[in-house]
């Protein structure tokens, strides 16, 4: 992904690109029976590669409207082609090896925490209105913001639409990312989003990255628009909220390890180190 001021050119492209793909692995199987909760099961046999992607298009689409998917989505699905550079960066997943400190170096937490404050301090009442309604305080908030998208100054460059549904027809994870495209499919049908839409190379989207299942999911207006678009900051940090307090966040309670709240960060990225940097890099945001 494009390099911004929050991160270094060593280590950005690697943890930007792959730190989404953690995401939400505890909640993926929740949100595939419910977005799978049509009578019939997916079919469409997976493949591993592009030879077999037009052919399991015709069977996916199938089943999809099974699942629910209208005309906007089923079109969305039709036009979409093999993304070849996201199962090239799928292929080549690197595990969060780096010690803590090392992660948080590579990471610019020191920057994070740096333009969190001054983010924080110029928009007091808004993150106050987001903690008061769901229970998240902003420092959590305002560093998954920076670590996932640099405060949303590089979103994604892949089409999220078909970076999500080859993944769903690759035979490497199939299961996983099936639901998450037919919530992407949902999300076209709603206006949400568009076949065309960029996010990250595994289909993540917006300025924290959400699966397009988590999205359909956990999405909120959180302006009061009537949609929900997860470029717009505030429906995203307060989709970000929604999905914490969905996971269980305990308002008031603490979340460094070993605090009741340290679990809900577990939900959002299952990378140890993301999680121990998030909440120390919330701390001292809100310091």
């Amino acid at each position: 992904m494009a390099i911004c001021p929050a991160h270094d050119s060593v280590g950005q492209m690697v943890f930007l690109i792959f730190g989404g793909v953690m995401r939400r692995i505890l909640s993926g199987l929740a949100i595939g029976f419910s977005l799978l909760s049509a009578p019939a099961a997916i079919a469409a046999s997976c493949g591993n590669t592009s030879s077999g992607f037009e052919a399991w298009k015709v069977d996916f689409a199938k089943d999809a409207k099974k699942a629910g998917v209208k005309s906007k989505g089923l079109q969305a699905l039709a036009q979409s082609r093999y993304a070849t550079s996201t199962i090239s960066a799928d292929r080549n997943q690197k595990s969060f090896r780096y010690s803590l400190d090392k992660f948080m170096q590579i990471r610019g937490a020191d920057v994070i925490v740096a333009q969190g404050r001054k983010r924080k301090a110029a928009n007091p009442a808004f993150f106050a209105a987001l903690e008061k309604q769901y229970g998240v305080p902003a420092g959590v908030l305002i560093a998954i913001h920076g670590m996932e998208t640099g405060f949303g100054r590089f979103m994604g460059d892949s089409k999220v639409v078909s970076a999500i549904v080859t993944l769903a027809y690759d035979c490497r994870r199939s299961e996983f990312f099936i639901p998450h495209a037919i919530g992407a499919l949902k999300l076209v049908d709603q206006g949400a989003i568009t076949g065309n839409t960029l996010g990250a190379k595994h289909g993540e989207l917006g300025h924290t990255q959400f699966l397009p299942g988590n999205a359909l999911t956990y999405g909120v207006d959180g302006n009061g628009d009537g949609r929900v678009d997860f470029y717009n900051l505030t429906d995203s940090l307060a989709s970000t909220a929604n999905y914490l307090r969905q996971k269980g966040w305990k308002k008031g309670r603490g979340y460094q390890p070993g605090e009741p709240n340290f679990a809900v960060l577990q939900q959002w990225n299952a990378a140890t180190v993301y999680q121990q940097a998030i909440a120390i890099m919330g701390a001292r945001i809100d310091k």
